[in-house]
């Protein structure tokens, strides 16, 4: 247990932690900060990202074959299985590739919410940034502000809960589960009740992960939303680009 504290504490908590109070010191931004801080984790993700596309093109390539597979064997379950094994061998082809990614993601989005909780308080992330890192005197979580004669107009706290950027983020991932669910070519012949199954669930999971995505950050602080709404937008431009080049 120590071990794990230890790895989420030096390896993304603190390093995301001093990326991000180094930009804000730069730029003077804490929205443009969080932007650029999402460019470089996505940027650092790109391989792993690169494959799991690859993988959801090759799946929505190989469907025909599983099902014709599927309905050769379906009273055989045992040679059904070893006939996918085979075909996923001949193929090249890892269905467990974009798996992997999640399970990257998820201790990098932990990180990001302590990263964004705790980043405003000076107290507390004192000592958690490195020493080259200069501490702020003040910082203002807001994603516009700008000064209007003697008036400072400050718009979108992003250190507070915002339901119409996690309705945004909801869309975000509406378009980015769409992109990255190329077409299935069409099957000559019946299609067995797994595959209509399986189908199925793919066409919920178009609605379901926005509708999750919305309830998850419509409480949590806003810094999230938008992470979440620039890390949708990249990866929609990453998978139109890498299935044409494809």
């Amino acid at each position: 247990m120590n071990f794990i504290v230890w790895f989420f504490t030096i390896i993304l908590y603190q390093p995301m932690l001093s990326l991000l109070i180094w930009l804000y010191g730069l730029i003077g931004n804490f929205g443009i900060a969080i932007i650029i801080l999402t460019l470089i984790i996505k940027i650092l993700l790109h391989p792993l990202n690169k494959k799991a596309i690859e993988s959801q093109k090759n799946m929505a390539e190989l469907q025909p074959k599983i099902n014709e597979l599927q309905n050769k064997y379906k009273d055989n379950k045992e040679k059904q299985a070893a006939e996918m094994i085979k075909l996923y061998k001949e193929e090249k082809f890892n269905p467990f590739a974009g798996i992997l990614l999640l399970f990257i993601q998820l201790p990098i989005l932990i990180a990001l919410y302590q990263v964004f909780q705790n980043g405003m308080d000076l107290v507390k992330i004192k000592e958690m940034l490195y020493p080259f890192i200069n501490l702020p005197q003040v910082i203002y979580p807001y994603f516009i502000s700008f000064q209007s004669g003697t008036n400072l107009i400050e718009i979108l706290d992003l250190s507070k809960a915002n339901i119409y950027l996690a309705a945004l983020a909801g869309v975000a991932q509406y378009f980015q589960i769409k992109t990255a669910t190329p077409p299935i070519p069409k099957q000559e012949g019946p299609i067995d009740t797994m595959g209509e199954v399986s189908s199925m669930m793919q066409k919920q999971m178009v609605y379901f992960v926005p509708l999750l995505t919305f309830f998850i950050l419509f409480r949590l602080p806003s810094a999230l939303g938008l992470y979440w709404i620039v890390t949708a937008i990249i990866s929609i431009f990453e998978q139109k680009r890498l299935f044409k080049k494809k």
